[in-house]
């Protein structure tokens, strides 16, 4: 991590290694689909696009 800091490397928009905090744009987040699956820890949980524009997540 340090050896990434000193050489200037980081992940752009989405935060540097240090940074836990990363900004995802919801489309990259949904690759193209309407709704994707998102595995936390032992739970499942769906993210979907609705047709406004606004994002749900359910468990």
């Amino acid at each position: 991590m340090i050896e990434d800091r000193e050489q200037g490397n980081s992940f752009g928009d989405r935060g540097s290694i240090e940074d836990p905090s990363a900004d995802l744009d919801s489309e990259t987040l949904l690759g193209g689909a309407r709704e994707v699956t998102i595995r936390h820890k032992d739970s499942l949980y769906r993210l979907r696009a609705t047709r406004k524009g606004k994002l749900i997540l359910t468990k």
